[in-house]
């Protein structure tokens, strides 16, 4: 339950992720093999076009977008400093 608690509320705080990821790409504290993986997980999120569940089948076509961009998203945070999550409250 605890877990799924967690997830929750990384979704509700996605709008915050915009000055995250300026800042995460902007830091001198990450490295830049960290940044290099994030930008290789973004574009491969944002080039490859099949779904797992088709998007024609409405909103259950939309979950696994939204699965996939939130797991790129938690793995991005992973890799970021301590100081920065804490600026965001991520």
């Amino acid at each position: 339950m605890r877990k799924i608690w967690k997830r929750l509320r990384f979704i509700i705080k996605i709008r915050r992720f915009i000055p995250f990821l300026i800042e995460f790409f902007r830091s001198q504290e990450v490295s830049m093999l960290k940044k290099m993986l994030a930008i290789l997980l973004l574009s491969i999120y944002a080039v490859f076009p099949f779904d797992i569940i088709p998007d024609w089948l409405g909103l259950f076509g939309v979950i696994d977008d939204v699965a996939v961009l939130l797991f790129i998203l938690q793995r991005i945070v992973k890799m970021a400093p301590s100081h920065l999550k804490n600026k965001y409250d991520i």
